[in-house]
């Protein structure tokens, strides 16, 4: 913390942090500067409209994943000390993120009705800690498969930057936790805080408060890789993706989007030319394919993976749209890059429309 607010002024926006083992610098860092540049005029950070602390049971530093550490500020004490507790989480090692005390101490704050934000895999102790039962968690890409298997019973968000669900705010990581703390900043301090802030950091705003709909960037995936047309049908896209080993129904598909089944069928018949299951399955063979060019699974596995009910059905499908058998195409499996990329678009192969950036 720096130099504290003047005398008798008490400041808008109040921010405990608690640093998980091995947490995100980047992610910590983008929040807290942010705060620090809209508590004050100019760049005199001082905590005028906003305050800061980083909280911890324990009087050692904590550890960043870049081996970087931070000391706290103040130990564990009245959670209403504070607006917002923010857990910034990390590398997943397979062990506790945060202690017992702490645990216990944020369900004390969120019995209280403060709001809980779990930034990166901050989500993750959140969950563990049993304070996101019945809620959506948004979770990056990158470590959607782990949230998973680790929590089957709670639905990843992979699509947006964060999501605010009243007392509780989940965050993928990364430049989103900046996405976050100016949700914050603009709802308590208002829009110019945040927009100065933003500016000052060289960093493009992102959007308006009580809006976070700015899409999280995905990997070197189809949905990333090209501009659909209608933005309902990338989210489509992207929920597909992410859900190729158990493929979701077009109702549910649907729901996610909030959407009626028809109107989806509709989307993707004016956008694509297909309707949806058929994109499904030609995305999944698409990615089959790739697998099988590896070689390094078996056809079987790779059938399962895919979520194909049997080696049988997965080869039918398969011949139809690539003209040879998964088989036949192991057999020739090329290690080459330059091979691999000079062959023509898969999916442009089988017939599917897309809209590119030309």
């Amino acid at each position: 913390m720096s130099d504290g607010a003047p005398a008798g002024i008490k400041p808008r926006l109040r921010v405990g942090f608690i640093l998980a083992e091995h947490f995100t610098l980047s992610a910590f860092a983008l929040f807290v500067d942010h705060l620090r540049l809209a508590a004050d005029k100019d760049d005199r950070s001082r905590p005028i409209h906003c305050s800061w602390q980083v909280l911890s049971a324990s009087v050692h530093p904590v550890r960043s994943s870049c081996g970087v550490a931070i000391a706290r500020d103040a130990p564990l004490g009245d959670p209403r000390a504070f607006d917002h507790i923010v857990v910034v989480g990390g590398l997943l090692h397979g062990q506790e993120q945060i202690d017992y005390v702490t645990t216990a101490w944020l369900r004390r704050a969120a019995a209280m009705g403060i709001t809980l934000i779990g930034v990166c895999t901050g989500s993750f102790a959140l969950c563990r800690a049993g304070l996101m039962d019945n809620r959506r968690v948004c979770v990056s890409w990158y470590h959607r498969q782990d949230f998973q298997e680790a929590f089957p019973a709670h639905e990843a968000v992979s699509d947006q930057m964060f999501l605010d669900d009243g007392d509780r705010i989940t965050c993928s990581g990364g430049g989103a936790a900046a996405d976050v703390a100016l949700h914050l900043i603009e709802r308590s301090i208002g829009r110019p805080a945040g927009l100065k802030a933003s500016h000052i950091l060289l960093m493009e705003p992102a959007g308006t408060a009580g809006s976070p709909t700015r899409l999280q960037p995905q990997p070197p995936t189809l949905a990333s890789a090209t501009r659909f047309a209608d933005p309902r049908v990338r989210r489509a896209v992207l929920h597909m993706e992410q859900n190729m080993a158990r493929p979701l129904s077009i109702a549910q598909l649907a729901a996610r989007l909030g959407i009626s089944s028809r109107q989806l069928e509709r989307l993707f018949q004016t956008t694509l030319g297909r309707k949806p299951q058929d994109f499904y399955r030609t995305l999944r063979l698409r990615h089959a394919r790739a697998l099988l060019e590896a070689g390094e699974m078996s056809v079987t596995e790779i059938a399962i993976e895919m979520g194909f009910s049997d080696c049988s059905h997965f080869s039918r499908h398969f011949k139809n749209i690539f003209g040879i058998s998964p088989s036949a195409c192991h057999r020739t499996a090329t290690p080459d890059f330059a091979a691999r990329r000079a062959a023509p678009d898969i999916l442009s192969h089988a017939g599917i429309r897309l809209f590119s950036d030309g």
